[in-house]
C-alpha cells in the first residue's frame, strides 16, 4: 500500500510561510505546556514542600 501523502506532495513544495506558521504553532503549544507544568505541577509542589518543612520545624 502506498502512502497517499507522498503522492499528493510528490511534485509540490510547501510554501515557506506555511512551514513557519506550523513551527510557530508547535512552539506556542510547547510554551503553553511548559507554563502549565510550571504553575500546575512544580509551583504547588514547591509550596507544599515549604509548608510541610516549616510545620515540621515548628513541631520540633
Amino acid at each position: 500500500m502506498s502512502n497517499p501523502f507522498k503522492e499528493i506532495l510528490q511534485h509540490q513544495e510547501v510554501p515557506e510561510v506555511l512551514k513557519q506558521k506550523v513551527l510557530d504553532d508547535i512552539n506556542m503549544i510547547k510554551l503553553t505546556m511548559d507554563i502549565a507544568d510550571l504553575f500546575l505541577v512544580k509551583y504547588p509542589s514547591t509550596i507544599g514542600d515549604i509548608l510541610i518543612g516549616s510545620t515540621s520545624k515548628k513541631k520540633k
